[in-house]
């Protein structure tokens, strides 16, 4: 099992707000992890920091081993640290295939020939090489996500953040971001995947972590996590305090397991 990023006891807080309390977990290569809890609960303010967008106040951020707690988002990019955001926001007056070559050019570093090259790669796993010549800013929400994630995988990732891709599509759309992750999680990178579509929860990961109140409270299998009386619980509001008990749970499963990192089959 090789792991590719661990974040141990993360904590970062607003004011007096804090959306993060203490947050563990390891991402193993090609796993896919998702992420799910009601609002309020820090998902996004986790692949933040993760990405490097927010600096925690304490805790520990490994990736491949190397402690990255001091990279800057650039710094991150570079070494495979790719994200999306709930909104895409593709340059709009740019086509299809510049904005692919600007994550493949300043996200990467690679040369105009190399980004090229790589920019079709991805074209033929975002299925937009019919449109690379359209204007961004025209696109329907499903080409837009696509986009979104075509223009993260232009820089290389060996981790790519993933918030809530799925928002917004009807389930046939659903279905063809859920065969892209496929394909991405087969190439050997590894997802966090924050979604609020619980479908893809289900069908798309090979553990579930669930987030509330700034704490992972239970991870694991998607169908076990998803069938648990504590997603139930915090998802209405009625979960009782034991924070003992909820933390032995997490600590528990935190890691992936043996036969789900790495199996493409």
């Amino acid at each position: 099992m090789s792991i590719v990023l661990a974040a141990e006891d993360i904590a970062i807080s607003f004011g007096s707000n804090h959306v993060l309390k203490s947050v563990s977990f390891v991402l193993g290569e090609g796993e896919v992890l998702g992420v799910i809890g009601p609002n309020g609960a820090g998902k996004t303010v986790m692949l933040n920091v993760i990405a490097g967008i927010l600096k925690p106040d304490k805790g520990r951020l490994s990736f491949r081993g190397q402690d990255i707690f001091r990279y800057s988002v650039a710094q991150r990019a570079r070494i495979g640290i790719g994200c999306t955001f709930q909104i895409p926001r593709p340059f709009s007056h740019m086509t299809v295939y510049e904005n692919c070559l600007v994550g493949a050019v300043f996200g990467c570093g690679l040369s105009e020939r190399a980004a090229g090259r790589r920019v079709h790669e991805i074209f033929d796993l975002i299925g937009l090489a019919h449109k690379k010549r359209d204007f961004a800013g025209k696109l329907s929400l499903l080409d837009r996500k696509r986009l979104e994630i075509g223009m993260a995988l232009a820089s290389e990732p060996k981790v790519l953040l993933l918030d809530e891709v799925a928002g917004g599509l009807t389930e046939s759309e659903v279905t063809e971001i859920l065969k892209i992750v496929a394909h991405i999680k087969y190439s050997g990178v590894g997802i966090i995947w924050i979604e609020h579509v619980l479908q893809t929860m289900l069908h798309g990961t090979d553990r579930v972590m669930l987030l509330a109140e700034g704490e992972n409270i239970l991870c694991g299998p998607p169908d076990e996590v998803m069938a648990s009386p504590e997603v139930e619980m915090v998802y209405l509001g009625v979960a009782e305090k034991a924070p003992g008990k909820r933390r032995k749970i997490a600590l528990a499963s935190i890691a992936p397991a043996e036969g789900n990192v790495g199996n493409h089959e």
